[in-house]
C-alpha cells in the first residue's frame, strides 16, 4: 500500500492571500466560518505539461460558486489565473493538481456572517492519477448503487463547487469502499441517474452517448468539454432523463471528471460493461486535448 503523505506536512509553496508562503505556514484559526457552517467553495484543476487545462474556466467558476455562496472573492479572473501560474512555477509541477479555495473567515462566528472576510488559497501537488481499479489498471470501475441521492436544486447550490455539495460523496463513497466497491452510483431525488460521488456519468449505445441533464448536480468542466469533443469525433449526444432501469441497456459506461479525466465503468452492482471502443476513443482524443500547448492570451 503507498504510505500516505499529510497534506500539512509537506514541502513546497501555496500562495495564500496575497503571499506565496512555505507549506507549512498555510494556517487558519479553528473558528474559522467557512469550517463550522461550509461557507467555502473550491476548485479541482489538471496540470498537463506545466499548462493548466481550462484554467480561466475554472477561475470564472471559482467566482461565480463564491457568488452562489453569497460572498465575493476580492480578485478577478485574471489574477487568480497568474496567482495559479505563479504557485506551479514555484512547486514546479509539470504534471499535477491544482486547488483553489476561498472561504469565510474567523471574523465573525454566527450563521449569518457578512463581516467575516474572504480568503483565498492555492496549493497544488504532483497527482497523477485519481482512480486506482480493484481490478487493476486494466479494468474498469466498479460502481454501487448508494443510498444517498442528489437533492432538488431549490435545496442546496447545486451548481456551486462548494464544500457542502460533497458530504453526500464522501457518505457514498465510504460505504462503496467498505463493500469492495471503486466508487458509488448517485440517483437524484427523483429516482433518476445523476452521476457517481465526484465524476459526471456517460452512458453508451452503439454509437450515441446519452448523460444526465444536470438539474441537481454539477456541470462540470469536464463534461461539457467531453459533449463537446465527442460530437465533434461524430458521435450523437443527448442530454436526457436516464432511469436505475434502464442501465441494463447500455453497451458502455464512463464517467468524466478533472481528477477523473475519462474513467470507464465495467460493473454497476451486478450489471457488467465491457470497455467498448467507443469510450477507448474518446478516453485517447481527451487525452491528446489535455496536452495540447494553450493559445498565448494577453493576460498570460
Amino acid at each position: 500500500m503507498t504510505p500516505i503523505i499529510p497534506f500539512d506536512d509537506r514541502d513546497g509553496y501555496i500562495w495564500m492571500d496575497g503571499k506565496m508562503l512555505p507549506w507549512r505556514d498555510a494556517k487558519l484559526h479553528v473558528l474559522t466560518h467557512g469550517l463550522h457552517y461550509g461557507s467555502s467553495v473550491f476548485e479541482g484543476e489538471r496540470v498537463y505539461g506545466g499548462n493548466t487545462f481550462k484554467l480561466r474556466e475554472h477561475s470564472a467558476r471559482l467566482i461565480k460558486s463564491g457568488e452562489w455562496l453569497d460572498f465575493k472573492i476580492p480578485y478577478t479572473v485574471e489574477e487568480i489565473d497568474k496567482f495559479t501560474r505563479d504557485v506551479i512555477a514555484a512547486n514546479n509541477i509539470g504534471d499535477g493538481y491544482v486547488r483553489p479555495v476561498a472561504w469565510r473567515g474567523s471574523e465573525q462566528m454566527a450563521v449569518s456572517a457578512p463581516a467575516a472576510k474572504i480568503h483565498l488559497a492555492i496549493a497544488c501537488w504532483q497527482w497523477p492519477k485519481y482512480f486506482f481499479p480493484k481490478g487493476g489498471d486494466n479494468s474498469g470501475l466498479a460502481l454501487k448503487t448508494s443510498e444517498w441521492r442528489r437533492p432538488p436544486a431549490n435545496s442546496m447550490p447545486v451548481q456551486a463547487k462548494c464544500c457542502g455539495n460533497y458530504t453526500i460523496g464522501t457518505l457514498a463513497k465510504h460505504a462503496a469502499d467498505k463493500a469492495g466497491y471503486d466508487d458509488a452510483f448517485l440517483l437524484d431525488y427523483k429516482g433518476r441517474v445523476a452521476e457517481s460521488t465526484g465524476s459526471n456519468l456517460f452512458v453508451v449505445k452503439g454509437k450515441k452517448i446519452k448523460t444526465p441533464i444536470p438539474e441537481c448536480f454539477l456541470n462540470g468542466i469536464t463534461r461539457q468539454t467531453i459533449i463537446a469533443l465527442a460530437r465533434e469525433l461524430g458521435y450523437e449526444v443527448e442530454e436526457c432523463v436516464i432511469m436505475p432501469e434502464e442501465m441494463k441497456t447500455f453497451d458502455e459506461v464512463f464517467v468524466t471528471g478533472t481528477a477523473a479525466e475519462v474513467a470507464p465503468v465495467s460493473k454497476i452492482d451486478d450489471i457488467e460493461y465491457k470497455i467498448g471502443p467507443v469510450t477507448a476513443h474518446i478516453k485517447e482524443a481527451y487525452a491528446e486535448l489535455v496536452r495540447r500547448k494553450p493559445k498565448a492570451t494577453a493576460a498570460a
